[in-house]
């Protein structure tokens, strides 16, 4: 019988994060990649901040990005979020299917602002926020459709890198 992360490494459906390891590196985590499809066809990702509330990824660029004129042509999108550069251990990943709305409304930036900038710069958020906002700005809300693909090496013999579970 094959044992994942010992002598089997290629069905790693019990690897997978559970709802609460996901939860927990969507709230820990800042950043994602944005993955899109450019207008030639090909696919294409930027890296992003985000904010996760109101069950929804909340980002932010300049109106004229490759990637927010994708949003707005085709609103199916994914955003692929890993645990690198956090305290939390292992290797973990999540990629979600989402639904992209692009706002430009003063409505939506005047509360998005505020709580984004408190998320990414808490010594000085309303510095950031000034600098947010800008003529050219929008928000990008991304509804989470699916999760398509997820993983937690914690789960796994030797954190995945072989060996006996601790």
């Amino acid at each position: 019988m094959s044992r994942v992360g010992i002598d089997d490494n290629e069905n790693l459906s019990s690897v997978r994060a559970s709802m609460e390891g996901r939860s927990e590196l969507i709230a820990t985590q800042t950043e994602c990649t944005f993955a899109f499809t450019t207008e030639a066809g090909w696919p294409a990702g930027v890296v992003m901040s985000y904010l996760f509330t109101r069950d929804r990824f909340w980002l932010t660029a300049a109106a004229g990005r490759a990637h927010v004129r994708a949003a707005v042509r085709d609103p199916r999108v994914s955003l692929v979020i890993s645990n690198a550069g956090t305290s939390l251990p292992g290797r973990r990943m999540v990629s979600i299917r989402g639904k992209a709305t692009v706002h430009d409304e003063a409505s939506v930036r005047t509360w998005f602002y505020p709580k984004f900038s408190r998320h990414l710069a808490p010594g000085d958020p309303d510095a950031f926020a000034r600098l947010l906002d800008s003529p050219e700005r929008v928000v990008l809300e991304v509804e989470p459709v699916r999760i398509a693909v997820s993983h937690d090496s914690t789960k796994m013999p030797g954190d995945g890198r072989g060996g006996q579970l601790r």
